[in-house]
């Protein structure tokens, strides 16, 4: 048992040192059992394979998700599929194209190519994960494109939803890229979830690399991703109560504490069993999470779910046990789903008399508690960050070296870094794009409105790096996104819309292209190649999601509907536009405003600011105590993906990684290095794989074959499924 310095301060971690290579490596065992510590410099890269297969893969998935995001439900194709997908077609390429070299004439340069450089390789490998990473997931932006083409009605074009559109992702890549040397260079920024896609891809690239007396890594994937396909046909279709493995509440059906209790739908999930592994990796994968991060995040959901919301719910505060105690729903005064339609007059305006006359906006107890937590860690994560990571962030602004650089780190100072004017040139050029969007289309959002919205995600973008790159969790600051455009601006949801996207993907962008560059610091991809093709995809694919939304909205009757025949419903829309209604129309002075029921929460500020300063000041003195171990902000967010995450996420989450991260890391630790992240991409892998076949050939063509029977119907016949509140609300309201 060795301490190493982490961000977060001392953290124990264990060593074999019987299994250390004698040669240099990372001072971490995760990092040491996923990541090469050698390099080939003259390993090609940016290949004309690469490029075509890249771009192939990542249109079509793009073109795909953008579809899927319109459904419910909606099947996804997952960046891990396009790595098992890409790595056949890249080794066929090298087996088919011819082996020779082409110079371009002298007018062109003069440069030499080859169509067929050598075999498929990680680093090309690596940069196709990259480009589908950064690109395939429908920008949140989109939401507020379609909101305001289908809810407002303000029809402005394809052209402003690509302007908008480009303007979020590609200022959050310029950010990102100011951020490099405090988030990607130090060894203990470990970002967690790419040691699996390092641990894929060196398994899918080293298939020869039998070990003596034992499987390989690579046939070791092969088997539990298939055992994986297969398991998933009985809870993904067959058996679904295998699913919302909720056996008690099948006991009590109708007895509402039960379910409430052990109730995977709306209840506190105290059973810790599914056997849906999709349920199990629902908040972020339990195999690659660190312990000591786990057992944080699930003190932080037992003290705030399991304890205090149901304290506050059958006491009956702010009239929580007149609704559902877990739901994606927000109620008004009569117990029912918040109609919007009845606040707003013919012209889509806010209608103070009408509001006054229908309801206020009444939330369940999970969104109370969730906004409760919002408001705590918007202040808690910038003092956390100031406490404990001065010295880094002071460190870098005078260029020392906080950290002693490690292998990688050594290894990558053999390719020239992207210069920081690259990314400053992108940050200013598509802030600017931002300001024609908002100009040229007459959004009603001045510039200055942009400037605060810029000016969050450069505040949280080192707090939430730093906490996403140790831990693995993202730190949510939607609350602070919704309340403070809703202030400045009260009565204009557009602008709201705008703000709320422009800085909750500026972030989010910035982040997952860090995440990426530290892929490629672990892969040793040149930092210019990394730097090209998240550029090019991101540009490229932009167009492409714009235009099928185009496409869909053109070809497609009713789409948004309730009632749309091919379920093209839009889910994440509704949920976005009454948001913004909410948020934008209503606004935060009549829901959180003094003298409002729920105006206590805004006190949740001053506890979060306060939070951490006892603790740094308990460390300061006693730096050898357990209390260094807590990171209050992680504890904070531990939540934040409650609703539309329920209970038995995170218990089972934190049974399997209980079962992976703390019994078998201590007991087979050289078992553990090799084949926990290879298990984990295979369960992902054969999971995805067996949910996009049974959605495409059981489920979607002609309507889909059900299975009707009792493992399927079990579940959905208890209070727990049908919401069933504690009270019911007098027929006269609240």
């Amino acid at each position: 048992m060795v301490e190493l310095e982490t961000p977060e301060g001392s953290v124990k971690m264990e060593y074999d040192f019987d299994d250390l290579a004698e040669e240099e490596d990372s001072p971490f065992p995760e990092v040491r059992a996923s990541v090469s510590n050698i390099d080939d410099p003259e390993m090609p890269a940016l290949t004309l394979r690469m490029w075509v297969l890249g771009l192939l893969l990542t249109f079509v998935s793009a073109a795909a998700n953008m579809f899927f995001y319109m459904r419910q439900p909606a099947p996804t194709i997952s960046t891990t599929l396009i790595v098992l997908a890409c790595h056949p077609l890249g080794k066929f390429l090298a087996y088919w194209l011819p082996i020779r070299t082409y110079r371009l004439p002298r007018w062109l340069g003069g440069y030499e190519f080859s169509l067929n450089p050598g075999p498929w390789n990680i680093k090309e490998h690596a940069l196709v994960y990259m480009m589908a990473n950064v690109a395939t997931t429908p920008p949140y932006a989109i939401q507020a494109t379609i909101a305001i083409d289908v809810n407002y009605g303000l029809k402005l074009g394809y052209w402003f939803n690509a302007v908008l559109i480009l303007a979020t992702q590609l200022t959050g890549f310029g950010l990102a890229g100011l951020c490099k040397r405090l988030l990607v260079w130090p060894a203990s920024m470990i970002w967690p979830q790419n040691l699996i896609v390092c641990t894929l891809l060196n398994t899918l690239h080293a298939e020869e690399d039998e070990p003596r007396g034992g499987i390989s890594r690579f046939r070791y994937l092969i088997y539990v991703g298939v055992a994986a396909f297969f398991w998933y046909l009985l809870p993904g279709y067959l058996f679904t109560a295998l699913s919302v493995f909720s056996w008690v509440c099948w006991i009590a059906p109708n007895n509402i504490p039960v379910n409430q209790i052990f109730g995977m739908e709306s209840g506190l999930g105290l059973s810790f069993l599914t056997f849906d592994w999709t349920q199990i990796s629902w908040i972020s994968g339990p195999l690659m999470v660190p312990w000591w991060a786990q057992v944080q995040v699930f003190a932080g959901f037992v003290i705030f779910f399991w304890i205090i919301t149901p304290a506050l719910y059958y006491s009956n505060v702010w009239d929580l046990a007149y609704f559902p105690m877990l739901s994606d729903d927000l109620y008004d005064r009569f117990g029912n789903a918040y109609n919007v339609s009845k606040v707003l007059d013919s012209k889509g305006d806010f209608d103070l008399n009408a509001y006054n006359n229908y309801s206020p906006l009444y939330l369940p107890a999970s969104w109370a508690m969730t906004y409760l937590m919002a408001f705590a860690l918007t202040s808690c994560v910038l003092v956390h960050t100031a406490l404990f990571h001065w010295r880094t962030i002071v460190g870098s602004v005078h260029r020392m070296k906080v950290e002693k650089d490690d292998i990688h780190a050594k290894l990558m100072a053999a390719y020239p870094e992207v210069p920081l004017w690259w990314y400053s040139v992108m940050f200013v050029g598509f802030f600017a794009l931002a300001i024609v969007a908002v100009e040229v289309w007459k959004t009603g959002a001045p510039v200055w409105f942009l400037l605060i919205a810029l000016l969050i995600p450069m505040i949280y973008i080192l707090p939430s790096g730093y906490i996403f790159a140790v831990t693995s969790q993202v730190v949510s600051i939607n609350i602070i996104v919704e309340i403070l455009p809703g202030t400045i601006l009260p009565g204009q949801p557009i602008p709201n819309m705008i703000f709320k996207s422009y800085s909750l993907q500026t972030l989010a962008e910035g982040l997952r292209f860090i995440q990426d560059q530290k892929l490629g610091h672990y892969i040793k991809v040149p930092p210019r190649a990394t730097f090209l093709v998240q550029f090019t995809s991101t540009l490229v694919v932009a167009f492409i999601q714009v235009g099928m939304q185009q496409w869909l909205f053109n070809a497609v009757p009713d789409i948004c509907s309730p009632t749309q025949k091919y379920n093209l419903t839009c889910p994440h829309n509704e949920v976005f536009y009454q948001a913004s209604v909410l948020w934008g129309v209503i606004g935060p002075s009549r829901q959180l405003g003094r003298g409002s029921m729920y105006y206590p929460e805004v006190y949740a500020l001053l506890f979060g600011a306060f939070l951490p300063i006892p603790l740094w000041i308990w460390q300061r003195r006693y730096p050898t105590s357990w209390i260094r171990y807590i990171n209050t902000p992680l504890v904070l967010t531990s939540i934040s993906s409650i609703p539309p995450a329920t209970g038995i996420n995170y218990s089972s989450w934190f049974l399997m990684g209980f079962i992976f991260q703390y019994v078998i890391r201590r007991r087979s630790f050289a078992w553990w290095s090799k084949f926990n992240y290879v298990t984990s991409a295979a369960l992902d892998s054969g999971t995805v794989i067996s949910l996009l076949v049974i959605f495409f050939t059981l489920e979607f063509p002609k309507g889909g074959i059900s299975v009707n029977w009792w493992g399927n119907n079990v579940w959905q016949n208890t209070a727990d499924n049908r919401h069933t509140p504690l009270h019911q609300a007098p027929p006269t309201g609240l």
